[in-house]
C-alpha cells in the first residue's frame, strides 16, 4: 500500500490492519499531521493578556480585583462583576440571562470572563470594545450595576475610606483618580490576568500525550467538519462575528422563546440581522448553558445544532462523542486569584447618599 494512501486511511478513521514499525510509523505520521493543521489554526494562550495599550501593573491588578467582587458600588448593593462571573461555574452564572440588580432580567446569557480579554470585542452584540469599556459601562447599565449616573457610582466608591489609597497607588500621579475609566481600566486589567491554560496548550506546545486518543479524533472531526473555520485562534473563537443560523432560522434547532436580531440592533445594517459573536470555546464544557439566550441545556446538544444550523451537517453519535472530547481539553485551571475572593476595605453607605434610593 502506498503510503500516501496510509495516511488518508488514518485521515477517515480506516487504517488498515497492520502490525509492526509500519504500523507505529503511519499513526505517529497521521498524529503529526494533525498536530501541525491545528498548529495553523490555533495558538496557544498567553501568560497574560496585557497590551501596549493596557499594561498591568500589581497596583492597577490588585485593586481591579477588589473592584470585580465588591457589590456595594452598585444600586441596590447586590451586584458585583462575580455575581454575574462566578468563579465556582468558571466565570459565568449558569443561568440561561442574568440577573442583575433588582432581580433585573439581563437580556443575553452571560459569557465567562476567563480569558475574555482576547476577543474582537465584548458581549454577543459586541457593542462593548474591550473589557475595559465593558467594566465602565456595566456601572451604569439598567440590568447590571444599575446606577442612575457614573457620578452616583463614584459617590460611592469615594464613600469607602479605604479605596481611595488603592486607587491612589494604581494611578500615580492624578489628583483625582477615582473615576469611572479608572474603574475600567483597573478591573480590565484584573480580567486580563484570568488566563486558563488548558490541556490543548500543552498539546499545541508540541506533547502529543496531553489530548486523548478520543479528544484527538474530536480535533479531528472539529476540523474537517468546518467548526475551526469560525471557531479558530488563541481563544477557539471569539474573533469575528457571524450569522447565527446560516442553513436554518437558529430559533428552530435551539427551541429560542424569543427571536433576538443580534447585532443589527447595534449596527442597524440590516446585513447584521441574527449576527452574534461567535463564542470563544476554551473553558466551554464548564459554562452550561449555551447560546447567546442559554437556550441548549447540554454540550453535545450545542455540539449538533451549530453542526445543524451553521454548516448544515448532521453528526453521529460518535462525531459528537468525539468533539465534547476534544473541547473537554480546552478546560484549564482557574487562576488563584479568582477561584478565592479578596478581602475588601470596609464600609456601608448612609441612606442620604444620592445613588441609595435612585431607581
Amino acid at each position: 500500500m502506498r503510503w500516501s494512501t496510509l495516511l488518508q486511511s488514518v485521515a477517515i478513521g480506516s487504517l488498515p490492519l497492520l502490525s509492526g514499525p509500519l504500523q507505529a510509523a503511519t499513526v505517529n505520521a497521521a498524529d503529526q499531521s494533525l498536530l501541525q493543521q491545528a498548529r495553523q489554526l490555533f495558538q496557544p494562550l498567553p501568560a497574560s493578556m496585557a497590551s501596549a495599550a493596557h499594561p498591568l501593573t500589581p497596583a492597577l491588578v490588585a485593586l481591579g480585583r477588589d473592584l470585580f467582587f465588591d457589590p456595594r458600588i452598585s444600586l441596590d448593593g447586590t451586584v458585583s462583576c462575580a455575581k454575574c462571573h462566578q468563579a465556582a461555574l468558571y466565570g459565568t452564572d449558569a443561568l440561561p440571562k442574568s440577573i442583575g440588580v433588582k432581580d433585573r432580567l439581563n437580556p443575553r446569557n452571560a459569557p465567562t470572563v476567563l480569558n475574555a480579554a482576547l476577543q474582537v470585542a465584548e458581549h454577543w452584540r459586541g457593542d462593548r470594545k474591550d473589557v475595559e469599556d465593558q467594566a465602565t459601562q456595566a456601572l451604569v447599565g439598567p440590568p447590571s450595576y444599575g446606577n442612575p449616573d457614573y457620578g452616583a457610582a463614584m459617590a460611592k466608591l469615594k464613600a469607602i475610606p479605604g479605596y481611595s489609597p488603592l486607587f491612589q497607588k494604581a494611578f500615580p500621579g492624578e489628583e483625582n483618580p477615582i473615576t469611572p475609566q479608572n474603574w475600567g481600566r483597573a478591573i480590565g486589567a484584573y480580567e486580563r490576568t484570568l488566563v486558563t491554560p488548558s490541556p490543548f496548550d500543552a498539546y499545541l506546545q508540541g506533547d502529543n500525550g496531553a489530548l486523548t486518543v478520543t479528544a484527538r479524533k474530536g480535533l479531528r472531526d472539529f476540523i474537517a467538519v468546518g467548526c475551526a473555520g469560525c471557531h479558530g485562534g488563541v481563544d477557539v473563537g471569539g474573533g469575528m462575528f457571524t450569522k447565527f443560523g446560516i442553513t436554518e432560522p437558529y430559533w428552530q434547532a435551539t427551541g429560542s422563546k424569543e427571536i433576538d436580531k443580534g447585532r443589527m440592533d447595534v449596527s442597524k445594517n440590516p446585513a447584521d440581522l441574527y449576527v452574534f459573536k461567535v463564542p470563544a470555546l476554551r473553558n466551554v464544557a464548564m459554562t452550561a448553558p449555551y447560546f447567546h439566550d442559554g437556550s441548549v441545556a447540554t454540550l453535545p446538544e450545542a455540539v449538533r445544532v451549530m453542526a445543524k444550523v451553521q454548516l448544515g451537517r448532521e453528526l453521529t453519535d460518535q462525531q459528537v462523542k468525539d468533539i465534547v472530547s476534544f473541547l473537554d481539553s480546552l478546560t484549564g485551571s482557574l487562576p488563584k486569584d479568582f477561584a478565592e475572593a479578596p478581602i475588601l476595605p470596609p464600609g456601608a453607605f448612609p441612606g442620604s447618599l444620592p445613588s441609595a434610593s435612585a431607581d
